[in-house]
């Protein structure tokens, strides 16, 4: 399990003693941003990108951010715990709280189930990974509550999108293909290394698509990329070939990252 330290503004403290103003707008509006940085060994993955694109983030909420801060209190967080495979999470907040906590990784799962919701991206949060996560959080309910593991998002035009906290790539006619930047998907980190280590076309996909699918996959930085058995009603190859030669090559390059 994670040790129970946090850090709030620069601080080491146990986690039970962290806090918070409650007007704080980060609690009160999900106005802030956030990473979930994979620890492997207790080493940040991509700790590089993560920064940058809170930063990024950060920028586009107007959201005043020190990131050389965020950088020095996440040093703070692993100098206090050496080794461990699991999650750090960082939040920056309109209340100007800077915050890390350690997470255990989610229960992993073989392969998972798809159920299609239906959802518009806010177009005014394109590209920010903000703290308004309640429509991603009731759409993998909602594909739940049908007995799926999570949820797909489809656009009300029939645009397939990506899960609530993962990117989502298909394969048809042998061909691995993601939503591209231009369908309002978050530019994950994960789906970046994917595009660079593996053979992905980053191309539309329509919920009329789906039933012709061979395999399909999602990919987190918390997940790693995860074979997808079911989408609604049909049935995949899990893992099947091209899933099985992305993970590999993931791992591979899990394995190289300079930052670990």
């Amino acid at each position: 399990m994670p040790s129970g330290l946090a850090c709030i503004d620069g601080v080491l403290m146990q986690l039970a003693d962290a806090r918070i103003p409650v007007n704080d707008p980060g609690l009160l509006r999900g106005d802030g941003v956030f990473e979930a940085i994979r620890l492997c060994g207790g080493r940040p993955f991509e700790l590089e990108r993560h920064l940058e694109r809170m930063r990024r983030s950060a920028a586009g909420l107007r959201l005043p951010l020190d990131i050389d801060a965020v950088r020095s209190d996440i040093e703070s967080m692993l100098a206090a715990r050496a080794d461990g495979d699991d999650v750090l999470r960082v939040l920056a907040t309109r209340g100007g709280r800077r915050i890390a906590i350690f997470e255990a990784l989610p229960g992993q799962h073989e392969s998972y189930s798809l159920g299609s919701v239906t959802y518009a991206p806010v177009r005014v949060l394109d590209q920010i990974k903000s703290l308004s996560y309640a429509g991603n959080m009731l759409a993998s309910r909602l594909a739940q509550e049908r007995g799926f593991d999570d949820a797909l998002l489809v656009s009300p035009h029939g645009r397939v999108l990506e899960c609530p906290t993962a990117s989502f790539f298909a394969v048809a006619g042998g061909v691995i293909r993601t939503p591209p930047l231009s369908d309002h998907v978050l530019d994950s980190i994960t789906r970046q290394i994917l595009l660079e280590v593996a053979d992905v076309r980053e191309e539309p996909i329509t919920a009329d698509d789906l039933a012709g699918l061979e395999e399909a996959f999602v990919a987190s930085s918390i997940r790693d990329v995860l074979a997808v058995s079911r989408i609604d009603e049909h049935q995949l190859d899990a893992p099947g070939p091209l899933t099985r030669e992305a993970a590999g090559r993931f791992r591979e390059r899990t394995a190289d990252d300079p930052d670990r």
